[in-house]
Formats: C-alpha cells, structure tokens, sequence
C-alpha cells in the first residue's frame, strides 16, 4: 500500500460542509465553499478534512446515510443554481429567518427540498436547458451501478413517507425484479428527481475539488466501515449483510463494555458476510473505494480496527455486553482493492482498545494512524498520543468530531491531566488551545489536522458531535466574521516554521 513515511508534510482543517455560513439555513458548495478555500491556502493549510458526504436520514448524522455512494442533497447550493438558470433570484429570496450559528434541520430540509424540486420542474423544460441535458444522461449512464437502485429506494422512501424498507410491500422489500420493475415505471418522474438531485450535487462537488486542487489543498474524506440498516445499499444488496428472512439484522456492529459504558455500545449496523463478499472478490468493496475517490483525495478508514477483528452483538439484544470478537477480513480486503485501483491513500482511524494483532494490519498495508492530544494526558510518559511518541507514519489531531473542544476539554479535564498537560506543553495555562495546537504543528507526524473549532479557539457551544446524544448533533456552524486575517496569520507562520507549508 501507499508508503506513508512518503506523505508531504503539512497540516489541514477539519470542517463539514454544512458548518459554512450563509443565508440558507445550512452551509452549502457555494461561494462559501470557495472562501473556506480561499481562507484555507491563505492560512498555508494543505488539507480539508470532512465528514462523510452521503444524505443524511434520521438523526442527521453523517455517518447513518441512506447510501454509502450517493450525495446529500441538502449541500446543493442555491446560489449556484441561480446562476444555471434552475431557479430565479426571486425564488430564494424570500425565506425563513434561519440561525447564524447552527443548522435547524427540520425547517431547513423541507423548505430547501421544496427549493430543489421547483429546480427540477424548470430543468424538465427541455428548450431551455438542453446544454445541461447531455451532461445529466451521461451522469446516469455513467453510475448506473449505484445510482439506479439509490434512486428508487430514495423515491420509495417518499412515497412511503420515510418508513424503512422493511414495512414496505415483501415484495419490493425483498427487492423482487417484478415488485421493482413496476416501481420503476410507476414513479418515474420521481426516480428522475433523484437522479437530478445527484447530478447537481456531483457537479456542484466537482467544481469544489477542482477548486481545492488550484489552490493545492488535497481533501481528505471520511469512509464509514459499516453502512446503515435503512439505506439503498442494504436493501438493493440483501446478500451482502447478515439478515434474517424479515430483512432485520441478525447480528449488529458495535464496542464491548469499557471504562466508559458498562454496557458497550450498539451501533445497530448490520454486519457483513464477508465469506459472500469475498467470493465476489470484494466487488462491492471495490465500487465504493472507486467512488470515493472520485470525491477525495485521500480517505479516513473510520473504525480500522473492524478490518482486523469486530464486535457483534446479537440484532435483539438491547446492550452490546452479550457480544463477541469476529475476525475480519484482514489484508485480504485491502489487497483486493490496490489490485483493482492501485495504491491507495488510507489513514486509518485506529482510535480506542487497539490490539497488537490490529496495529500489525495497519502497519502491514501501511497506513498512517491516529494520534488525538486530548487523549495524550491520561496516562504516563508511554501514551502514544504524546508528541515525543509520535512516528512520521501518523496524522495527529488536537480532537475529532466526537470530542469536545480542545478549549472545552481543558476546562473539564481532571485535575491529574490538566497538571500533566501544564507540566508536557511548559505553560500556565495561557492560550492552552493554541498551545496545543503549535504541539501538533511541532510534531514528527506527517499530517496535523485542526478542528476548525480548535483555530476559532471555541468552547462546547460549538462541539459537532456527542456521540452518546441521539438528538441535536451535527448542527455547529460559524459565521464569516469568525474567520479572521490574525488567525490566518498565525496558522501560516506556525506552517512555515515548522515545514508544513
């Protein structure tokens, strides 16, 4: 696999597309996107770190979407569109008075969603958009292994009012070639505006990443090891997943009881039959590997030690504490895919209990690994996450998406680590966020990434993600005046002087 001691030095920012500002309700890829960029080359940044980029369904959470190919919708740029000609300035003018601060995702969605299909009832005007008609087909002839049944599921989750695939009728449940094929016609013009709806997303992200590659920053993504119950994949791809005859989850993916939950976690992802698919030769591995790329430049392997070993826990149990260590596909999956792509760029997120059997895998297909400052101050002089431990091979973070703050971590953290961390990082106390942040920047690691958070130095008012909250994640935001000339400034110098530039 890629070498990862060869990996340019540099550092990023790690930032979601629906965290820009604007006047819509939520950050979308329009002019927004191309100030991040330019804010981002200004700051000598060489990374954008994002989130998983699939549509959202309940909960909001990027990492629970209705497709593991397919794009959100809800990220298509208004603006942009105006300027196609697909809407009227008229039409977007007049709107709700959204928050600055943070995304209100049940007025937003519905109002923006009546927004894209008044788009499409103008595209469907032949005469005046015949120039974005070629391109439009040529899109869905050219992902038709994806998107035709992501279409459909999306179109059925409509008509069904957002229930799961499993109340559907059996039949279409169980995706029978007749159930399906008169799905087909029957809502056609619906299928269409999903189709739609993709093609603008995929051309509106396209324009970003070239954007990005201009001002050479490289985007890095982020690939969820396990995908969502209720989404097309599953259901158009039933024998690739553990499902008993109903179409439920006969085991699901989760982490054994720790120090922090006696009871484990249960994610509730159906797990995969790994024996089908590699009989298959990782066929469907492969697709979405493709398909990522085709959005990024380099992916983050979310939950890496999965590959090497997974924890699954009977599908009724309420609580992981009954579950059980499985193997999991090992090299065999990621040497099926360099076969077919080449080498690719992983890091992989091997964050939590990791095993010695789980670093010999990463380090075996060589990927760069994870180190989060937050966690360097528990422990002693051996913690991994302290910089004087750090390897080249590694991509350090001051926190991720599911931590607090770094600011909000300090004011939190035991007395025990708030000493080690005033005793590791020589100060009293003074700017600890931008400390740690220079710890990061100093460090042997290849790649250091900031949460955006981190660099406006914020506290947990704006923390993206807790992860043992169902409701009100995923919903931070920052405003254009947050982004300042004398944060630029410093993230630059701090660049230039320890040779991320």
């Amino acid at each position: 696999m890629k070498d990862a001691n060869k990996w340019p030095r540099g550092s990023g920012i790690l930032v979601h597309p629906t965290s820009f500002p604007g006047s819509f309700g939520i950050g979308d890829l329009g002019p927004s996107a191309v100030t991040w960029l330019e804010y981002l080359a200004a700051s000598g940044q060489k990374y954008w770190q994002v989130l998983p980029l699939g549509p959202t369904g309940y909960g909001n959470s990027p990492y629970a979407t209705l497709s593991a190919f397919a794009g959100n919708p809800i990220l298509i740029s208004l603006e942009r569109l105006v300027e196609d000609g697909l809407l009227a300035q008229s039409e977007i003018e007049d709107h709700p008075h959204f928050p600055a601060n943070h995304v209100d995702f049940g007025t937003v969605v519905p109002w923006k969603m009546a927004l894209l299909r008044a788009s499409f009832d103008h595209f469907k005007d032949q005469k005046r958009f015949l120039a974005l008609r070629a391109p439009f087909e040529a899109f869905c002839k050219e992902h038709h292994d994806w998107l035709d049944d992501y279409a459909l599921f999306a179109a059925l989750k409509n008509v069904h009012h957002g229930a799961a695939w499993v109340e559907w009728d059996p039949a279409l449940a169980a995706h029978e070639p007749v159930a399906v094929a008169e799905a087909q016609q029957k809502l056609r013009d619906e299928i269409a505006f999903q189709q739609y709806l993709q093609f603008l997303f995929f051309r509106q992200w396209s324009a970003i990443r070239q954007a990005a590659h201009e001002r050479q920053i490289s985007i890095i993504g982020d690939l969820a090891i396990f995908v969502a119950h209720d989404s097309a994949d599953v259901w158009a791809h039933r024998d690739l997943f553990q499902l008993d005859a109903h179409g439920q989850p006969s085991v699901v993916a989760g982490v054994p009881p720790d120090y922090f939950s006696a009871t484990g976690q249960r994610w509730g992802n159906p797990l995969y039959r790994w024996d089908v698919l590699q009989a298959n030769d990782y066929a469907w591995w492969i697709a979405r590997v493709r398909r990522a790329l085709e959005l990024e430049d380099i992916i983050r392997l979310d939950h890496f030690r999965g590959f090497e070993a997974y924890w699954e826990i009977p599908g009724n149990d309420k609580t992981a504490v009954n579950g059980r260590w499985v193997q999991g596909p090992g090299d065999l999956l990621f040497t099926a895919i360099r076969h077919a792509l080449g080498d690719i760029p992983f890091i992989a997120e091997d964050l939590g209990v990791i095993t010695p059997e789980v670093d010999a895998l990463r380090e075996q297909l060589g990927f760069p690994g994870m180190r989060v400052l937050q966690f360097a101050f528990g422990g002693d002089a051996n913690n991994h996450h302290l910089p004087h431990n750090y390897t080249r091979d590694a991509v350090v973070y001051t926190g991720t998406h599911d931590n607090d703050t770094s600011a909000a971590w300090f004011e939190a953290c035991s007395e025990r680590e708030r000493r080690h961390a005033l005793r590791y990082l020589h100060i009293t106390g003074d700017e600890i966020v931008w400390v740690m942040i220079r710890a990061a920047l100093a460090s042997v690691a290849a790649i250091a990434v900031l949460p955006l958070q981190d660099a406006l130095s914020l506290g947990s008012e704006a923390r993206m993600n807790y992860p043992s909250r169902a409701a009100g994640n995923w919903e931070w935001r920052y405003t254009e005046r947050q982004l300042t000339h004398t944060i630029s400034k410093r993230l630059a110098n701090l660049c230039a002087l320890y040779g991320r530039s």
